[in-house]
């Protein structure tokens, strides 16, 4: 049975209420009193003067006041496994939000505009604009909405924030971390250093019962896993007005991390009755630093033609060690697993374009990108054993051949692309766009293969304003999605204790998809909220989920690889209002909701079943509520999964997972220095994820149940506090 009758009663309760809300925000909206904000049908406009009132502090928190635009802080996208993932590419779009500042966006993926807005003063900023239209005068494509802080002129100018702060995990401990940056202008220049130590500490307990083909009890295991992780940052934005037609911006980042792990194992045998304990602990240290450096030059002609010349480079290094150690009869722990993975990625991307007027209304933007990927992995195993030689490489136990361990994976992309921009009339909007991706992939190492691979890639975004409130948006085109290259190479298995290794596939393809969308945003009138409905519905191609490669029926192993085709759909329902209508103008509510399905084939049963780890639907609700007589706001945050669809399927078991709902609350108080102090209760309910792994003996298709296995893991509350400042 795949559903209870409970999970469908209350999949039906959560999706009747966003429309009760919907509806009585539509009915009493004209009540409600708030500032207006100013643009045009396609453009909303906030003035710096729009959030007095609230006496924000940084760039983030102003946008944290607009309606529908504030930062929940909880899980992104709507699944797991995420088959729904955005194309690649520079100009490929989220199909989300976009922040551009100052109408340009940081040219960097680590290094992106969303993480400066904490750290631009509020005094710098002129305005926010909110564009809900395509323009060939945008410098993003194909995204849902355009966020546009536009800062004040000035020739000289500079402030510096602070934060520090200090959090508690649940078994007590304490975690201090901070970060200052100067932010200023001088004349055509603009710059901004940011210094920041961000470390987390997680402690999760798990407990594990599992029971035998013949429900007999089987074995119970206590597990303490602890993560204390080490994240040192520092960044740049530099940016050059080199004429009143030219500009320049350059960005850079270089992180280091240290994040070890801790494992303390018991097991209870129960089918044992001589000594039915078993210990084990893992020290498992994890390095890692990468750094990013973006830079982008704007040219505009005196014709107002426009060349753009964008470029990428970054690497990351990463070095991870499993080392599991068993209390042996002599009261010694005693190594019997070492294995260490050792990645390097590089990543390399060019883009340049030249945007023309073809007509009054009409743009082009043609152009080339062109990107290199690498990853280099390295693999090591030792496991105890009687035969072979041990190793000091490995622990000191016995080093494991295993298959495609050492491989350098590359791939070289090159896109063409053009891009039509038609404003059809002052209410309707037409972005029309064609691409051909061109690349090649090949694997040296233990693997040698080389692949190439073309795709022709349109897309069509038609947005007609019906009324100045009302904007109707619809999208076709056709995605491929971004490979994860370490899918390709024998990796550590973290999900199941039981499996050192996941196999890799060198045989893998990309999945791609023909996507359809259609959404609707109403905003209501005096600035009272915003409401939104998208509907969506996908063909996918090459599929990927997991497949048998096993060597041999008595050698079991799987990889990612692609299956064939599915489909997916869903609606989306979002809703952010001010309620003015009971009396309370500054208490923001914004509630959401989204239900979706999808289906492919599953390569092991030949069955119809969801994507691997596709969750159902999930309702979120954040609520902020400010007060500015008494300097003080206040907030929660509430995420709720629907239950019942969220599987894995392997080559010899079954996963299911299921969860508690997720409740944050924040309080933050500005002092008469102007200093916020904001206390964060994070997980208030302490959460319960539970999974439920069903093991078979051989395949799953034999249908011959082996064991049951029952888990359940808790993180605790978390608490925060911090102390942020501009001087």
């Amino acid at each position: 049975m795949r559903y209870s009758a409970f999970t469908w009663n209350r999949l039906a309760l959560l999706a009747t209420k966003l429309p009760m809300i919907l509806t009585v925000c539509i009915a009493l909206a004209p009540a409600a009193m708030a500032q207006d904000a100013s643009g045009d049908d396609s453009t909303v406009i906030y003035p710096a003067s729009y959030f007095v009132q609230w006496g924000p502090r940084t760039a983030q928190d102003m946008l944290d006041r607009i309606p529908g635009q504030a930062s929940t802080g909880g899980p992104g996208g709507p699944g797991g496994g995420s088959p729904t993932a955005g194309g690649r590419g520079l100009g490929s779009g989220s199909g989300g939000t976009e922040i551009l500042i100052d109408g340009k966006r940081t040219a960097g993926k680590n290094n992106q505009a969303g993480g400066l807005l904490r750290r631009i003063a509020t005094d710098q900023v002129k305005e926010i604009q909110i564009i809900r239209g395509t323009s060939g005068e945008l410098d993003v494509r194909g995204s849902g909405q355009v966020i546009n802080v536009v800062l004040l002129e000035a020739l000289a100018s500079q402030s510096v924030s602070w934060d520090a702060s200090a959090a508690m995990a649940q078994d007590g401990e304490f975690n201090p971390s901070g970060s200052v940056a100067v932010n200023g202008q001088r004349g055509e220049f603009n710059y901004l250093f940011t210094l920041r130590s961000n470390p987390r500490y997680s402690h999760n307990v798990t407990h594990e019962r599992s029971i035998l083909a013949d429900f007999g009890r089987n074995d119970v295991i206590s597990e303490h896993r602890i993560n204390d992780r080490e994240n040192n940052e520092i960044s740049m934005n530099l940016g050059y007005n080199i004429s009143p037609n030219s500009s320049a911006r350059v960005n850079a980042l270089y992180a280091v991390q240290d994040s070890p792990t801790s494992v303390s194992r018991i097991t209870n045998n129960l089918r044992s009755t001589t000594n039915p304990l078993t210990t084990e602990r893992e020290d498992n240290p994890s390095d890692r630093d990468n750094w990013e450096v973006g830079g982008d030059y704007e040219l505009t002609l005196a014709s107002g033609s426009r060349f753009k010349l964008l470029g990428i480079a970054n690497q990351t290094n990463q070095n991870s060690t499993r080392e599991r150690f068993k209390l042996n009869d002599d009261n010694v722990f005693e190594n019997n697993l070492f294995l260490n993975n050792d990645r390097i990625i590089q990543e390399r991307i060019v883009r340049g374009s030249y945007t023309m007027n073809v007509f009054s209304e009409q743009s082009i933007e043609f152009g080339v990108e062109g990107a290199q990927t690498i990853l280099d992995s390295k693999l090591a195993l030792g496991l105890l054993s009687s035969t072979g030689t041990p190793s000091a490489a490995v622990g000191g136990l016995v080093p494991q051949n295993v298959s495609n361990a050492n491989s350098q994976v590359e791939e070289l992309r090159y896109e063409p692309f053009l891009i039509h921009n038609w404003t059809i009339s002052p209410k309707m909007s037409l972005e029309s766009t064609l691409v051909y991706e061109a690349s090649e992939i090949s694997q040296t190492g233990d693997i040698t293969r080389t692949r190439d691979f073309s795709f022709v890639k349109p897309k069509l975004d038609l947005r007609y304003d019906l009324t100045p409130m009302l904007q109707l948006r619809g999208t076709v085109e056709r995605i491929i999605n971004q490979l994860n290259f370490a899918d390709f190479v024998a990796s550590n298995d973290e999900q199941d204790n039981d499996r050192n290794l996941v196999s890799g596939n060198a045989g893998l393809r990309q999945q791609t998809q023909w996507r359809y969308t259609f959404r609707t945003e109403y905003r209501l009138p005096n600035d009272v909220g915003v409401m939104s409905a998208e509907a969506f519905y996908a063909n996918h191609q090459d599929v990927i989920d997991r497949i048998d490669v096993s060597p041999s029926d008595d050698n079991l192993q799987s990889a990612n690889g692609n299956i064939g085709d599915g489909t997916e759909y869903g609606l989306d329902l979002n809703a952010s209002i001010r309620m003015g209508m009971i009396g309370l103008p500054n208490l923001l509510v914004s509630p959401s909701f989204i239900v979706q399905d999808s289906q492919v084939t599953d390569p092991f049963l030949n069955v119809e079943r969801r994507f691997q780890s596709y969750i159902r639907g999930q309702w979120r609700l954040t609520m902020r509520h400010d007060i500015p007589e008494w300097r003080f706001n206040w907030g929660l945050q509430n995420f709720d999964r629907v239950d019942g669809g969220l599987f894995r399927y392997d080559v010899d078991d079954i996963e299911f997972d299921i969860g508690d709902p997720r409740y944050n609350l924040f309080a933050e108080y500005v002092d008469s220095r102007g200093l916020t102090h904001r206390l964060d209760i994070g997980n208030v309910s302490n959460n319960v994820r539970c999974r439920r792994r069903t093991r078979f003996v051989g395949r799953i298709s034999d249908n011959i149940l082996e064991e049951i296995e029952g888990q359940c893991t808790t993180t605790g509350v978390e608490l925060s506090f911090k102390v942020t400042g501009n001087f």
